[in-house]
């Protein structure tokens, strides 16, 4: 039976965190469309995306939360690196760190132009959110600098063995893809297994980004989530991988 947004499942802003649908009776159209309401607290958040839900909406609207079927995902191991930016990094344009400037980035994507869109769904009051994940040890961001300038990165969150990325900026060439292949080394060092890329697009095609069937992806991040899920693993990460020779990781052969 199709869904209407007429009978679009509101969640009091007191309900309990974990109140969500079954992700299984998204809407088709809009592609993923869930639920309204609630609020934006880490509890509600986490559980959220211990469910494959995430929220998405604009300026002036209610909360939004999504689960889109398919799901776009990039497989670490998959990532394709191009020729291009292997020689650039062989030059070592960028320096690079973890988790060091969280507000930042997330201003930054928050500013950053997107083609085809008036505005940002990163509203303050989602960067205010995200950055209380961040301060709890579940957000996670790469920064790319040169110099003393950010000029690149892109922040998510870690749920259990899956990174679900959210978003992404660069202000010099290359910056955002540099991010992405030493956020693939980090998480492979870190023995994550998916990254959920929410929805595609051109650039994470270009990445290898595929999409896969929703009740799989499901089954995968729960799977991910055993005996990692919860506040006792969450931490602020530090690198634990080397960035001096990132223009020769090769993704498909996983090291420490």
């Amino acid at each position: 039976m199709t869904r209407s947004v007429l009978n679009l499942r509101w969640i009091p802003a007191d309900a309990p965190p974990d109140d969500f649908p079954p992700p299984e009776l998204a809407m088709t159209e809009p592609d993923g469309l869930l639920a309204a309401g609630g609020d934006l607290s880490p509890a509600r958040l986490l559980a959220a995306y211990q469910r494959g839900i995430f929220p998405w909406f604009s300026e002036g609207q209610p909360i939004l939360w999504w689960s889109p079927d398919p799901r776009a995902v990039i497989l670490p191991a998959e990532l394709r690196v191009s020729r291009s930016l292997r020689k650039k990094l062989r030059q070592r344009p960028f320096a690079f760190t973890v988790d060091s400037a969280f507000p930042a980035v997330i201003q930054a994507c928050a500013e950053a132009p997107r083609p085809g869109q008036d505005g940002t769904w990163i509203t303050p009051d989602m960067q205010a959110a995200y950055i209380e994940l961040h301060r709890q040890g579940h957000a996670h961001s790469i920064e790319v600098w040169q110099e003393d300038s950010l000029v690149g990165g892109l922040y998510g969150l870690a749920i259990g063995k899956t990174f679900c990325g959210e978003s992404m900026f660069s202000q010099a060439t290359d910056a955002s893809k540099a991010a992405f292949l030493l956020l693939v080394r980090e998480l492979q060092a870190r023995d994550f297994t998916l990254i959920d890329c929410q929805l595609d697009n051109p650039h994470l095609a270009s990445l290898g980004c595929q999409l896969l069937p929703r009740a799989q992806f499901l089954a995968r991040l729960h799977a991910g989530q055993a005996g990692h899920a919860g506040a006792e693993n969450a931490e602020k990460w530090t690198l634990s991988v080397s960035t001096s020779d990132l223009g020769d990781y090769d993704p498909s052969v996983a090291v420490s």
